[in-house]
């Protein structure tokens, strides 16, 4: 109990020192609550929505002031939505599941990246068309994460074991560069991040073998909130969660616009053609077979607990909870 204490109290001292906005209690002067929302990295593809949900008054016709921040990771975001300093965090469910683990006051409102972005990533002229053509590559990997972590259970699924590869551990930057460089064969990365990022750099085509098209999906990013503002502030999460669910599918159906709408974003901006690419791969994720009539954001418990079971057994949870422990599925857009 000593240990789990100190766990806690180490997070949230960390959570304390993390840059971030202190989230506004007040409302706007224009009557709208003033709402932040941290990313789970700078922004990118993937975070159209949310800008063009503010440019096109969605989240504003849901009385919300949105303010969105870069983020520095999924499991940094993770605990500054833990420790109450940003309203709402947009972070993986592998980083939720491991910080609730460790006693983090925070749980999901909503993945809506319900099938993996995870794959192996190379160059076409690799040839690499299914697993069994890794066999004796060099894979450039960031030890710990989940990617990396599944990655075993990826190989297992396709009747490979980790003796098949080199992996080659170095962090995000690292990866890219090495591909680049010709230093490694691949890389385990995000097929809706640094695949099109790759493909402008090097100016010839990539490909990857997705986790989610060879035997392992689960899911990815979602909102996230603490324990106490699911608790004090329902009518603010049921309005958050329905703003976001309305501007990724206004966003999926108008693909110019949402990129467009990340105009000024980030001094780190990826090109509106990446933005574009990343975007429109990301589209790819938003249901599972079981959640595929359904809105953005809106999840299935079997999904959640296929989730759990292959983060216990990756290692990245040491004890598989019920889906209840992880997730609020009150606040739900109803189909």
């Amino acid at each position: 109990m000593k240990l789990r204490l100190l766990v806690v109290a180490l997070l949230a001292l960390t959570a304390a020192c993390a840059p971030s906005v202190e989230p506004s209690k007040e409302p706007a002067g224009d009557g709208l609550d003033k709402v932040t929302l941290t990313l789970n990295w700078y922004p990118y593809g993937e975070h159209a929505p949310f800008y063009y949900g503010k440019k096109k008054g969605i989240f504003a016709k849901h009385k919300i002031d949105l303010n969105i921040q870069a983020g520095q990771g999924s499991q940094k975001t993770v605990q500054v939505t833990g420790g109450g300093q940003t309203d709402f965090g947009w972070a993986d469910t592998s980083a939720l599941l491991g910080g609730v683990g460790q006693g983090m006051p925070v749980k999901s409102v909503g993945v809506f990246l319900q099938k993996t972005p995870s794959s192996v990533q190379f160059f076409a002229d690799k040839n690499i068309t299914k697993p069994a053509d890794l066999k004796g590559k060099t894979i450039a990997s960031t030890a710990g994460d989940a990617l990396t972590k599944t990655f075993p259970i990826f190989l297992k699924a396709n009747g490979m074991s980790e003796s098949d590869v080199v992996i080659q551990n170095t962090d995000a930057a690292g990866k890219i560069a090495a591909v680049l460089a010709s230093k490694t064969d691949a890389l385990l990365g995000y097929a809706t991040d640094q695949g099109p990022t790759i493909a402008e750099k090097a100016g010839k085509p990539v490909s990857s073998l997705k986790y989610a098209d060879f035997g392992l999906s689960y899911f990815s990013n979602g909102l996230v909130a603490q324990d106490k503002t699911i608790a004090d502030r329902k009518d603010l999460v049921r309005r958050m969660v329905a703003a976001t669910t309305e501007a990724w599918t206004a966003a999926s159906g108008d693909v110019p616009g949402a990129v467009e709408a990340m105009a000024g974003a980030s001094e780190q901006l990826p090109s509106a053609k990446v933005l574009t690419d990343q975007f429109t791969a990301t589209i790819a994720l938003l249901h599972t077979d079981a959640t595929k009539s359904m809105p953005p954001g809106v999840n299935d418990e079997s999904d959640w607990k296929k989730t759990i079971t292959v983060f216990a057994d990756a290692g990245l949870i040491k004890t598989a909870e019920a889906p209840s422990k992880y997730w609020d599925a009150s606040f739900a857009v109803k189909g």
